[in-house]
């Protein structure tokens, strides 16, 4: 059986579901082992309260065939944490697949591993993909050679479910996707800026609007250190 060695950052005031959604996935990958990582060993608080509690540190990591960064506000410290940065880039050198769920696609742009690759975030930042050398690209999923970028947090299962099927191959992929009953039916048609109401996407924005302050600051800066 072919093993899989997959690797999903945690770190303090992340979103969870970035992580545990695509956890969930890729612990049904047959020969997979799923390293949850960190600088250590101690309990994580993500965005929301849940504690989490990482089983491999950076330093003991082994080589990953697949490392992914989650998003979150915690980001915002990973994109100037050069032990996070180096870690990421020295895993991406060997592994097969560079992935993140939602913001976590700034910390690999911060790391440099997305000059002009294709990618996606949440759609309420990805015009800050642009300035770390990223093009900008709308989906839930995107590929790009061995980058795999996913949108804002639900997105997470789409994008374990998509890196399974490369791993594996499509029919394990469905029949995860079968065992984990995904087969998303929104009450609502409004996970999207393109189908919500107007008033909604600007009550949303609105209320990211000192988060945006603070993180286009943050992708300057970062920005101009890559320049």
């Amino acid at each position: 059986m072919t093993q899989y060695r997959i690797g999903l950052l945690a770190f303090p005031a992340m979103t969870q579901l970035d992580l545990t959604g695509p956890l969930q996935v890729f612990a049904s990958l047959p020969g997979a082992t799923v390293h949850v990582l960190w600088k250590t060993l101690d309990p994580i608080q993500a965005h929301g309260g849940l504690t989490l509690v990482p089983d491999t540190t950076l330093t003991a990591c082994p080589l990953l065939d697949v490392v992914c960064v989650p998003g979150g506000s915690g980001v915002m410290d990973l994109m100037e944490d050069e032990v996070v940065l180096s870690f990421l880039r020295t895993q991406a050198t060997t592994a097969r697949f560079v992935g993140s769920i939602c913001t976590g696609s700034l910390v690999l742009g911060a790391a440099g591993l997305l000059r002009g690759k294709r990618a996606t975030t949440h759609w309420a930042w990805t015009d800050l993909l642009g300035p770390l050398g990223a093009v900008p690209t709308k989906g839930r999923v995107v590929r790009d050679g061995k980058v795999m970028t996913g949108g804002g947090v639900t997105a997470g299962i789409d994008f374990a479910l998509t890196m399974v099927a490369e791993l594996a191959g499509q029919d394990i992929a469905e029949t995860i996707q079968l065992g984990i009953e995904y087969a998303p039916a929104p009450p609502f048609d409004a996970g999207s800026p393109d189908t919500a109401r107007p008033e909604l996407v600007q009550a949303v924005r609105a209320q990211m609007a000192a988060l945006r302050v603070e993180r286009e600051e943050r992708v300057a800066r970062v920005a101009a250190a890559l320049a």
